[in-house]
């Protein structure tokens, strides 16, 4: 029997994350004792995701215990685990990261994770998540913060300078470069093994190897890299054929740290079809929560994020292998700076979560990293202090801006949208 836990879900009211999190947490028995608190501001939304976790709990018989609130302070009381997901008014306020920058000749491609985009979404978000850390710190000071929200490089680089809470960010996104390489090299993704290092959304993929032979398959991968669909991930071969390695997960990610990003497409992100999705698994969650529709099948398949994987290993010792998460630098990557944050593997067991290093990186793919974390370093002070002068200045030394001009106008119109969620952290 495993030791019973408290995991604390902040951000449960999700439809869309709240089943992932759901199906993973409920498709095994190794948390079976363990309380899990939900934990959402919109109560409508937080019962609909209570109701929901206690059937798929009962149908497959996890046996957790599962309660629900809006007081977040008082379900920190004595947590384990906490699982991050909040975002503030998401699409509102993400359509103008994107749209402002393009009024003023700034040229991107998603306003998220890089670029002015990915500084406004760090100025109104630390303040939110650096609310929970130090409820964290009076009142479960042990307790692991497994954050699932963008962007997950800032907030897990503010989190180690700021804060004694362990922390670690998971993402999908080696599993995206995973299917891009399959795809290419037309093997299924079961087959291909990468291991990579790197910045989240920007990892570089050190190895890529036949899982069935062990052979190294960068020669294969390059030479059929050259017969594919020029509209097929063009960016992120420019990038292979410039430095001999797969970067990122995708043209719009990796698009997001790089002057020249926009020329793979700026489109921006597709907002209707996110609410569109959205709207189609909320109308099927309450058909089935009213007896109108059976439980799809793959609604106890396991979603492939690894949060409940950690906390299991974590709880039971297993010492298990996860492919990739966001942590302190410390000298895993040793050709980045040490007040990074870097996305490699890490083995989770009872004494926490240890990063495995992969050795440094190709060197002019750390140069062309470390630009990116100096811009980094920057926009998380400025979110920290509440610095309208250091996000100039974080503005101002990002190789998307392209305009003094242009940052001070964006950075003016940004500011006042965003003032109700900025404020000092420190």
């Amino acid at each position: 029997m495993p030791s019973m836990s408290k995991i604390v879900f902040l951000g449960a009211s999700s439809a869309a994350f709240g089943m992932s999190m759901f199906r993973d947490l409920f498709s095994t028995s190794d948390l079976a004792g363990s309380e899990l608190i939900l934990v959402g501001r919109n109560i409508e939304r937080l019962d609909r995701s209570l109701r929901l976790a206690q059937l798929l709990n009962e149908k497959k018989g996890a046996g957790l215990r599962i309660e629900s609130t809006t007081d977040w302070r008082a379900a920190l009381d004595g947590a384990d685990f906490v699982v991050h997901s909040t975002a503030i008014d998401r699409n509102r306020l993400w359509r103008f990261d994107f749209e402002v920058p393009r009024k003023y000749g700034i040229r991107h491609t998603l306003g998220e994770n890089g670029g002015p985009g990915g500084l406004f979404f760090t100025l109104r978000t630390l303040p939110v998540v650096f609310g929970f850390v130090r409820e964290m710190e009076r009142r479960c000071p042990r307790a692991l913060f497994i954050n699932f929200s963008n962007p997950e490089s800032r907030i897990i680089l503010a989190l180690g300078q700021h804060s004694t809470i362990r922390s670690l960010g998971l993402c999908h996104g080696i599993f995206l470069a995973r299917g891009q390489v399959a795809s290419i090299l037309g093997l299924p993704e079961e087959r291909i093994d990468v291991w990579g290092a790197g910045l989240n959304h920007f990892q570089c993929l050190m190895q890529i190897r036949d899982r069935e032979t062990g052979a190294d398959l960068y020669p294969l991968l390059k030479e059929k890299e050259k017969s594919v669909n020029a509209s097929v991930a063009p960016l992120t071969r420019k990038l292979l054929r410039g430095f001999g390695y797969w970067l990122g997960c995708g043209d719009a990610h990796v698009g997001e740290y790089l002057s020249f990003g926009w020329e793979a497409g700026e489109g921006g992100y597709n907002f209707g079809w996110d609410e569109d999705e959205r709207g189609k698994l909320m109308r099927l969650i309450d058909d089935v929560l009213a007896g109108r529709a059976s439980i799809p099948s793959w609604w106890f398949q396991p979603s492939g994020e690894r949060a409940a994987t950690i906390i299991s290993s974590v709880l039971l010792d297993r010492k298990q292998l996860i492919e990739s998460a966001v942590v302190p630098n410390c000298g895993i990557i040793p050709n980045l700076p040490v007040n990074a944050a870097v996305e490699v593997p890490v083995v989770a067991d009872a004494a926490g979560i240890h990063p495995v290093s992969l050795g440094p990186l190709p060197d002019a793919v750390s140069k062309l990293m470390a630009i990116q974390v100096g811009v980094q370093q920057l926009a998380v002070e400025a979110a920290m202090q509440g610095s309208k002068e250091l996000a100039l200045q974080a503005l101002l030394i990002d190789p998307v801006i392209n305009s003094e001009d242009a940052a001070r106008g964006l950075l003016d119109e940004l500011w006042e949208i965003n003032r109700p969620y900025i404020r000092r952290c420190i």
